[in-house]
């Protein structure tokens, strides 16, 4: 069938459509804009190009001007040239394939260092890019960002290298292969009571202070405090969160009692995530940068500072791994399973953690 308006209207992000009546014509969505692309072939090689953004063009407009520049293919022109095979249109064309194979976490990740980490090198055609180009990429966005965004830039772009080369393009080798990793070594910081005190007291009543102080409180993972559900909330009254195996890192459901002052923290149902505009909470880099006074602080700091708390007060450590939903020694197996009830119980010792938390900040 042919791209009609209604057709682009209904295109949903990420979501592409080809035309019938022309070959290689399409439209896809972006974030919140569509534009119209063109397909072709050329001495062997596949190649893009954008003809415009819906609105300044029809769909009309756009098939007539994709029919001309297929003429102009036909014709042995290139109405591109090599603008089509910078990195930039690499980039676009594998995120288009990847957006159906990664799960959707990675694919955010993986289009997040692609599209804001390699964006100094995206207008080099990528034929010309050389082992020199990305080493010095890797280290300006290691001084910029960390090694461990470098070395997650560096494994994004070397997977996008490896697959457009399959796909045909004019790339010798892989120019990430021989340039030196960043050395991802395992964090051990934890806060001190005073340090621990001084993040509570800089939390400000939004949802980003309220999740921090939930983190501190809880010591779940914040990927799970940030897409919280009020569904999760069904047994509120019996003061249950639940957790489901498909929000978890280890893919098994997670039930964690509430206290007090964690349900204080929850804000006024109007909406199906608890934090963030309807689709969960995602500023944690804003709400780390505003924390003054703690040195080298990351936000996944406080789950092992909780973990580090907790047994310093005398909770036991296999009922630490069950508020952690850590899946080791006592939970692993089918111990774990018959167990579960018994360390619902145990794990109302948040109650001594809240308490702690509350002697601390007072």
């Amino acid at each position: 069938m042919s791209i009609t308006i209604r057709a682009v209207k209904a295109l949903g992000q990420g979501q592409v459509i080809w035309d019938t009546s022309v070959p290689g014509f399409g439209a896809r969505r972006q974030l919140n804009s569509v534009s119209y692309i063109l397909k072709y072939r050329h001495a062997g090689k596949q190649r893009f190009v954008t003809l415009g953004r819906h609105g300044v063009l029809t769909p009309d407009e756009a098939r007539r001007k994709a029919r001309k520049l297929l003429g102009s293919v036909a014709g042995g022109v290139d109405p591109v040239g090599p603008k089509a095979d910078s990195l930039a249109a690499v980039i676009n064309e594998y995120l288009s394939h990847a957006q159906k194979t990664l799960r959707p976490n990675t694919y955010r990740d993986t289009r997040r260092y692609l599209l804001e980490c390699w964006k100094p090198l995206h207008r080099t055609p990528i034929a010309n890019l050389k082992r020199r180009d990305i080493a010095l990429g890797l280290a300006d966005i290691e001084a910029k960002a960390s090694p461990i965004i470098a070395l997650r830039a560096r494994s994004a772009i070397s997977a996008m290298f490896n697959w457009a080369i399959r796909e045909g393009h004019d790339i010798p080798a892989n120019p990430v292969l021989g340039t030196n990793r960043a050395e991802e070594k395992s964090r051990d910081r934890v806060l001190s009571n005073a340090e621990l005190a001084c993040l509570w007291q800089q939390c400000r009543d939004d949802d980003a202070g309220r999740m921090v102080r939930l983190l501190i409180l809880t010591g779940q993972r914040r990927g799970e405090v940030a897409r919280m559900s009020w569904s999760e909330l069904d047994d509120l009254d019996r003061k249950l969160w639940t957790i489901p195996g498909a929000r978890t890192k280890n893919k098994r459901e997670h039930t964690l009692p509430l206290t007090d002052a964690m349900i204080a923290l929850l804000p006024e149902r109007h909406r199906d995530y608890v934090f963030g505009q309807g689709i969960g909470f995602s500023g944690w880099a804003k709400a780390r940068d505003r924390i003054n006074g703690l040195d080298d602080f990351r936000i996944h700091d406080i789950r092992r500072s909780v973990a580090t708390g907790m047994a310093e007060i005398g909770i036991l450590p296999h009922i630490i791994e069950a508020i952690l939903n850590h899946v080791s020694g006592h939970k692993a197996g089918v111990a774990g399973i018959y167990n579960k009830e018994r360390y619902l119980d145990e794990m109302r010792a948040l109650e001594k953690w809240a308490a702690h938390v509350a002697m601390l900040v007072n």
